[in-house]
């Protein structure tokens, strides 16, 4: 991330002084706490590349890079309560740390410091950039109660399940890069293609994030097989299910939904079902995909004069992380 140093900068210490020396501090402490823990950035940073590369000055972007990050942070003080999630970025979440109901309270608080950022951005755009706010804000709820309906259900489909990311993690990914552009004075045709983009990123970002969950190591922060063990309904979970034969079937039976006595048993077993179907390949080639749909909608800005170097340079630095 060194190329976006500068740009990092700006926003670490932008986020540094979000609630500062406000009080209670029981109430303000966890908003820093979140934000100081970590974090590649990529959503205000994508923002501010969105306004940079339609010729835009960064600074007046700024502020609605920031009410992004709070949103993001907001969500998840609410969804490690709602998965009952002890750590987040390699440190014990919020509601861990404090309590469920501090965690509820100073999530509240972080989404109305969003907003009060937000009112800093130019009146000429504000209107425009806080309707496409408030359709993601909406759109990242709609998707995380689909998460929490599937928990209750065996029945849910592939396309159910991109359905329910799309909604829960790419709205905001696309609506970060686009409000940038919006900042920036993009048409209506530009501000088309860069959604598409941050779409189809964030849909390949969030399939990796689901391998790597799955099949990759502790260093990234998280706990390998959490989503097994949740019996999370990811793409990897739901298509194994699917084409699974009885031998396969009577595992995932004996697992899926079942507290486990022994939960490194049921994240190897269930894990050996998954390599026996090669959902994982499967999961991997749907990933790459989405990643060229994106790539190929910044081409065709690329060919209107538009310099997309720096957002397909990030493209790849999210998507790099080896599985």
């Amino acid at each position: 991330m060194k190329r976006f140093e500068n740009d990092l900068q700006r926003i670490e210490h932008a986020l540094n002084a979000v609630g500062k020396n406000q009080k209670p501090p029981s109430l303000y402490d966890p908003i820093s706490y979140l934000t100081g823990i970590g974090g590649k950035r990529i959503r205000p940073l994508l923002c501010l590349l969105g306004t940079r590369m339609f010729g835009g000055n960064v600074d007046t972007a700024l502020p609605a890079a920031i009410a992004i990050e709070l949103f993001h942070n907001f969500t998840l003080m609410h969804d490690d309560i709602m998965d009952k999630a002890d750590v987040r970025r390699g440190q014990p979440t919020v509601h861990t740390r404090w309590s469920p109901s501090q965690a509820i309270l100073s999530g509240d608080v972080t989404l109305v410091l969003a907003y009060e950022e937000l009112l800093k951005i130019p009146v000429e755009v504000r209107e425009k950039v806080i309707h496409q706010f408030n359709r993601t804000a909406i759109e990242v709820c709609e998707g995380q109660q689909y998460d929490l309906d599937f928990e209750k259900r065996n029945d849910v489909s592939e396309e159910e399940y991109l359905e329910m990311i799309k909604l829960k993690t790419s709205v905001l990914v696309a609506a970060s890069v686009t409000i940038g552009a919006m900042i920036a004075g993009a048409n209506d045709e530009q501000v088309e293609k860069v959604y598409e983009y941050g779409l189809n990123i964030g849909l390949s970002f969030q399939l990796r994030d689901d391998l790597l969950d799955t099949f990759g190591d502790e260093s990234f922060g998280k706990r390998i097989g959490g989503d097994i063990l949740a019996d999370k309904k990811t793409y990897l979970l739901i298509r194994s299910m699917r084409m699974a034969g009885e031998a396969e079937k009577a595992i995932l039976d004996k697992h899926i939904g079942v507290m486990p006595l022994d939960p490194e048993v049921k994240v190897n077993e269930v894990k050996s079902v998954m390599e026996t179907l090669a959902v994982a390949d499967e999961t991997q080639k749907l990933a790459g995909d989405h990643y060229h749909v994106g790539m190929a909608a910044l081409k065709e800005l690329s060919g209107h004069g538009v310099d997309v170097d720096d957002l397909s340079y990030l493209a790849n630095l999210m998507l790099e992380r080896s599985t």
